[in-house]
């Protein structure tokens, strides 16, 4: 994940940045820079690697301004050398990005039709190009970000520094985090309170569409999504240090993370698809032309997000897959072809099953390939193989964020296989890689759905017993559901594929079971719907998670969450969300304890 930090200082700031952007090197980059005003003009220092190369490269250049910007990249638009490495800038202004700008092309074409000349192959310098426009017509720095976020489809964070303007920083945020820390004469801006805390333990954290337009003497914060109007955040103090991840502004790590998605999903995403030309990576070391079956192990959620790989390998790349949880794995000794691939899924890398099937696929002769959030771990070092799933740090037991960075590693992997199999063409490429694009924005959309949520967890909260029911790719989304109602709130739930209902589940309908339905409109939802209709025939509740033209054709229902609509490829990672949210909100209303639940741990470390 990348790093931002902004400083108005009373000091030259480029040593206090770098310190400041090396609190952030566990989120992973490969390109790193600074912008400051010297004496009124911007200049940058900027080297790909990581940041001993920044600090060589100021230590023979160095920049002496009390204003500035840093930031940690990783790649996502154009390949992680200097001409990409951020900050971006035009002889006004520069700017630093977390996220997606998902409508670049678009914008990008229409400044090259007024003869703008781009320096990078990125979607952040469409930004700084935009809003140099805007100066360049007369409008204030306020005025004219404010213009270009109009203007802007995606999940991000920007800061903004402008040529000639000494105590001026205009942050905005859609998506991805950012506070704003609060000192004695200075101002700062970071991507979280670890980057800050070496300056101050006072800080605020922006809202999503909040503009904040900081000066030495303090912040204004404007909705830039709406009416511009000013509002308030709070100033709180940050325990955030370099051996802890600060929960922020929120009550549980568990309700951060669930929130964070947009933006690590889209790190994700941006680390396995080529954005610049549509295209998903195949990792080095795996010919999947020459496979011809997928070995696929995990534990528990991870081993849900294998479950919805195999739909997509067995459909997108027609490339049968076997699936098992790994504790189960060796003792069916299930026969394994010498030279194949198996894939093991663990956020930790250290989950004591999932690492026995490794070593036993191994003996085996297989290929190795893990998708793991801890890059140094033992899965990762003994893999042919690592797909990182760029989550950061997941405090929480109940995995959220690295469940849904899991879904896109493996998302992303399928179009890379079905493309190198033959079975999709470049077009069907394109579509596929365009809807991952579009995940995080949807992400941001679905969050939105959190107060109606809140008050539906309350009849949760009143329940001795629930079921998940799911078609398709729906159905290990069921599961996962499921068990994230069991993990934090201890609540007995059940997730069923929903056309298994009449042979068994139905007997336990009544009024008292509340039924979630996992039913997005696609080919799979008329069934869907008629299971449904089952339980509302025999007093259940039901709550259907579905998009809107789900919901005019479902008719009434107990409780209906509406969530973006989606290209049906990836519906589960938009899917997610409501039943994270939904057990996160229910365990609070009965007064668990959400982050660290009775009897689990995060890493399953012994058999």
């Amino acid at each position: 994940m990348c790093g931002i930090v902004g400083i108005l200082g009373s000091k030259p700031v480029a040593p206090q940045i770098v310190d400041a952007l090396k609190r952030l090197e566990y989120r992973g980059y490969d390109s790193a820079g600074v912008a400051t005003l010297e004496r009124g003009e911007l200049e940058r220092r900027r080297a790909p690697g990581k940041l001993k190369f920044l600090e060589e490269k100021l230590e023979l250049e160095p920049l002496s301004g009390f204003a500035g910007i840093g930031h940690t990249r990783w790649a996502t638009h154009g390949a992680p050398n200097e001409r990409n490495a951020h900050p971006h800038a035009t002889e006004r202004v520069a700017v630093v990005h977390n996220g997606i700008i998902e409508n670049f092309r678009e914008l990008k074409e229409e400044l090259l039709d007024f003869g703008v000349n781009f320096q990078s192959d990125t979607d952040t310098e469409v930004v700084a190009q935009m809003v140099n426009r805007e100066l360049d017509a007369g409008k204030t720095p306020e005025l004219a970000v404010a213009a270009v976020l109009a203007r802007l489809r995606g999940a991000f964070a920007l800061v903004f520094l402008f040529k000639g303007e000494d105590d001026l920083m205009i942050g905005a945020r859609r998506g991805s985090p950012l506070a704003v820390g609060y000192g004695d004469g200075e101002m700062f801006f970071g991507s979280d309170a670890i980057a800050l805390a070496p300056f101050t333990d006072q800080i605020s954290y922006l809202n999503d569409g909040d503009c904040a337009i900081v000066t030495r003497r303090g912040v204004k914060v404007r909705d830039c999504d709406g009416s511009g109007v000013a509002v308030s955040r709070p100033v709180q103090r940050s325990l955030a240090n370099a051996a802890m991840i600060d929960k922020g502004n929120y009550r549980h790590f568990m309700a951060k993370e669930i929130a964070e998605q947009p933006e690590v999903v889209g790190h994700t995403l941006a680390h396995h698809l080529d954005m610049a030309n549509m295209r998903a990576r195949v990792p080095d070391g795996i010919d999947f032309a020459t496979l011809d079956r997928l070995a696929i192990s995990a534990c528990g959620t991870a081993f849900y997000a294998g479950l919805v790989a195999r739909y997509w390998f067995e459909k997108f790349a027609r490339m049968p897959v076997d699936i098992d949880i790994a504790s189960e794995f060796r003792y069916r000794e299930p026969p394994l072809k010498e030279g194949g691939l198996a894939i093991m899924i663990s956020q930790s890398g250290e989950t004591a099953d999932t690492l026995a099937t490794l070593r036993h696929c191994r003996e085996q002769g297989m290929q190795i390939a893990s998708v793991c959030n801890v890059p140094t771990s033992t899965i990762a070092r003994d893999s042919d193989a690592v797909l990182p799933t760029l989550a950061g740090p997941e405090i929480g037991v109940a995995s959220t964020k690295a469940f849904t960075c899991q879904l896109a590693t493996l998302a992303a992997l399928a179009v890379a296989a079905g493309r190198a199999r033959k079975v999709l063409t470049a077009e069907d490429e394109f579509r596929l890689v365009n809807a991952l694009i579009e995940v995080p924005r949807l992400m941001t959309e679905t969050l939105k759905l959190e107060p109606q949520i809140e008050r539906l967890a309350k009849t949760f909260a009143h329940s001795r017993d629930a079921l998940y029911l799911g078609r398709g790719t729906s159905y290990p989304i069921a599961l996962e559901g499921a068990l994230k109602l069991k993990e934090i709130s201890y609540i007995h739930a059940e997730g069923y594929a929903a056309g298994e209902l009449k042979h068994g589940p139905i007997a336990l309908i009544d009024e008292d079971v509340p039924v979630v339905v996992v039913a997005p409109f696609d080919q799979l939802f008329e069934k869907t719907v008629s299971n449904m209709q089952e339980v509302q025939a025999r007093g259940g509740k039901v709550v259907l998670i579905t998009d809107a033209e789900g919901a005019i054709v479902a008719g009434e229902t107990f409780e209906t969450l509406i969530v973006p609509t989606s290209y049906a490829f990836v519906s589960p990672l938009i899917y997610a969300i409501p039943m994270q949210l939904l057990a996160y909100h229910t365990a609070v209303f009965m007064g668990t304890d959400v982050d660290q639940p009775r009897n689990l741990a995060k890493s399953v470390t012994v058999e």
